[in-house]
């Protein structure tokens, strides 16, 4: 594991304060600062904080480095205009790095909590570099599930991409409410598999590994590789990305 920082080691042991606390549709959203970093908190539940952002970095740059190779495969020259779509906003870092790649022409991101956009407007800004300026980020107000399976009903959300890349949850097997369990079965996945380019690739982040939802991926694309990010926290075990296509 390594080895923490200073300020890693002092936001440990900081005790948390609470910079704002919402009740939304879907319970409640806490945003707290510990020393120099943020933590989210959902109906009592951790989700995320600012501590790090190498799992959200990997889980687009993986992504689009695997919607490049396809491209290269089929022979295209090299693109600037890849559509990317990130499900979940959170503290910004997944974002921060769809914005940093020159090869990138949109992004959309599916964000359902209106103060988890107004955080990355004021005390989150930094970590995504500010990325809501960016001409190519369009942010939409919805359900990422419901977004997902709302094809033709919804304005956009038949719109296809090269990369979806979701973070929305702990993971397949530890959903932040029960409605986003439908997103991870074989209905949901066969819907984001429509949303995909020709080559594109999807994305997904765990807290932890999920055999059954790698079972069903491959089941629905074929296509599936994991990679294992070690945390720096003393949990246990990796982050995991899945990426198939």
């Amino acid at each position: 594991m390594p080895v923490k920082r200073e300020d890693d080691i002092a936001g440990d042991l900081a005790v948390a304060t609470v910079v704002d606390r919402v009740t939304t549709e879907n319970g409640e959203l806490v945003l707290r600062r510990r020393g120099p970093h943020f933590e989210i908190i959902s109906n009592g539940t951790f989700l995320m904080d600012t501590r790090d952002g190498t799992s959200e970095r990997l889980l687009v740059n993986a992504a689009l480095d695997a919607a490049l190779d396809a491209v290269a495969r089929l022979g295209d020259t090299p693109r600037t205009d890849l559509r990317v779509l990130i499900g979940g906003l959170g503290v910004g870092f997944s974002l921060g790095a769809a914005v940093a790649r020159p090869e990138v022409g949109r992004i959309v991101v599916v964000e359902r909590e209106e103060p988890v956009i107004t955080w990355q407007h004021g005390p989150l800004a930094p970590f995504s570099g500010h990325a809501l300026h960016d001409p190519r980020v369009e942010v939409r107000r919805a359900d990422l599930v419901a977004w997902v399976l709302s094809a033709g009903e919804v304005p956009g959300a038949s719109d296809e991409f090269d990369a979806l890349c979701l973070d929305i949850d702990n993971g397949p097997d530890w959903t932040v409410t029960a409605s986003n369990d439908s997103l991870y079965g074989d209905a949901g996945l066969r819907a984001l598999r429509r949303r995909l380019r020709p080559g594109g690739v999807l994305a997904v982040w765990s807290a932890a590994a999920s055999p059954a939802f790698e079972e069903r991926l491959a089941t629905v694309f074929g296509d599936v590789r994991v990679e294992e990010v070690p945390v720096r926290v003393p949990r246990g075990v990796p982050d995991v990305v899945y990426l198939a296509r």
